[in-house]
């Protein structure tokens, strides 16, 4: 039940003090810590191989003590290694979508779907929402995360709720328009693609009724943010999240956009040096590490996102005091190397907004000749295509130029018709490996 605070779903823990967050911790880690060296034999191996006992750990200062956890240690325990209760307590799985390597599956109490549930509600109430709202969730629904957790948290604030799930875009908009939507849930890209379709459709932004939109699940940029914003009318807000850590929700942005809260009382957070494990102290860029303080069937400890950023504790406008995570800006793993320089396609995207082109793009890498090469298929909307040839070769000229600023090394870009690439329903797909580097 939404309170008579503003933008608040749990006012007292959502405002608590330092101090209070901080009890909050220090009493779930030392719980939680038994918790899983009692019920998950895979972890207690991996404590006993460090020499660390459940005694070891007094408060979230001694997490540094624990051993990490990575994707491959999850592939590795699948399907019930890191079960951390019998199996007769669950009663949800969600799963990964990742497409190599066994698929991770997550396994959920009713107490852990609870708790999920609520961390959406806050993010809905966090942009805004309220019980005279009508949610539009058009995540992927099934296995994965994205429409369960914020159709869950959609509920919980009272929102009238549409899980129209993804796909069928001109579905989305008939009910968009005819129920009136005002907040609408989905990938940064299928937000683009829809405010597309409706441009395409002869609407404005002001003849729909969204007011926000809570969108994550992919990487996306400031430019794409006030792309989005200018084609729906709305304001546009992030959301974090991962199926090993629960799902959407674990973080979310408030009405000040300086970073997502992390929602502190039920995940730990830390960042470290990818190549050290390291520590690092705030305002430090490194990888995100996440511990679960209080689930139940699925109880990770010191889970490496792979995700680069960057936490802050300055005090926020919004009146929350939970710790902010910046925009993720970039993966450890999927970050990719080209030519001895390190890539992300955030940084691709970045320059494509910034000098007017539209975010449907897609990279491919190769290897030539024991070289590797970098390709940039870019989108051209209506206005800027051109049949003059001279006129697109001048303009991917330009566009490589400000690549090779920005990237540190040469590229070859390709300005190709409107709608030529496949649009994404879902996450998109942004970059095509063909080296085969990984097996």
């Amino acid at each position: 039940m939404v309170t008579n605070m503003p933008n608040f779903y749990q006012p007292e823990i959502e405002t608590a003090s330092r101090e209070k967050i901080l009890e909050i911790q220090n009493e779930k880690i030392v719980k939680q810590v038994r918790h899983v060296y009692e019920n998950v034999k895979y972890y207690r191996d991996l404590m006993d191989k460090k020499g660390v006992t459940p005694d070891d750990i007094k408060s979230v200062d001694d997490i540094k003590k624990l051993p990490f956890l990575s994707k491959d240690d999850l592939r590795e325990a699948y399907p019930y290694g890191l079960l951390g209760t019998d199996l007769k307590n669950c009663v949800r799985i969600q799963s990964t979508s990742g497409t190599t390597g066994r698929r991770v599956v997550a396994f959920y109490t009713q107490a852990d779907i609870d708790m999920w549930e609520e961390c959406c509600a806050r993010a809905i109430v966090a942009a805004g929402g309220t019980n005279e709202d009508v949610c539009h969730v058009c995540y992927g629904y099934g296995l994965f995360t994205g429409g369960p957790g914020l159709n869950g948290g959609s509920h919980k604030v009272g929102c009238l709720t549409l899980p129209m799930s993804s796909g069928n875009t001109e579905r989305q908009i008939q009910f968009m328009m005819d129920l009136g939507s005002t907040i609408l849930c989905c990938t940064p890209s299928y937000a683009a693609y829809i405010g597309e379709t409706l441009a395409e459709m002869g609407y404005k932004p002001e003849d729909n009724k969204l007011k926000a939109g809570i969108f994550g699940a992919e990487p996306w940029t400031e430019e794409m943010r006030r792309s989005i914003e200018k084609s729906l009318g709305i304001k546009a807000y992030d959301i974090y999240g991962l199926t090993e850590t629960s799902g959407p929700g674990v973080s979310f942005e408030c009405s000040e956009q300086t970073g997502m809260h992390i929602n502190e009382d039920h995940f730990y957070a830390e960042i470290i040096d990818p190549d050290t494990g390291e520590t690092l102290p705030e305002g430090e860029k490194g990888e995100l590490v996440f511990t679960s303080l209080d689930k139940e069937a699925f109880p990770l400890l010191r889970y490496r996102t792979r995700d680069i950023c960057v936490l802050t504790r300055n005090k926020c406008s919004c009146g929350r005091t939970h710790v902010k995570m910046s925009k993720p800006m970039g993966r450890s793993d999927d970050m990719m190397i080209i030519r001895g320089v390190n890539v992300f396609p955030s940084q691709i995207e970045a320059v494509l907004l910034k000098t007017g082109y539209t975010p449907n793009y897609q990279i491919i890498v190769d290897r030539v000749n024991n070289t590797d090469t970098l390709d940039i298929n870019v989108e051209l909307n209506p206005e800027q295509f051109s049949d003059k040839l001279s006129i697109i070769q001048e303009m991917e000229k330009k566009l490589e130029h400000e690549m090779r600023t920005m990237l540190g090394i040469g590229s070859k870009v390709h300005l190709v018709a409107p709608k030529s690439i496949v649009r994404s329903e879902g996450k998109a797909v942004r970059v095509i490996d063909k080296r085969k580097l990984i097996d």
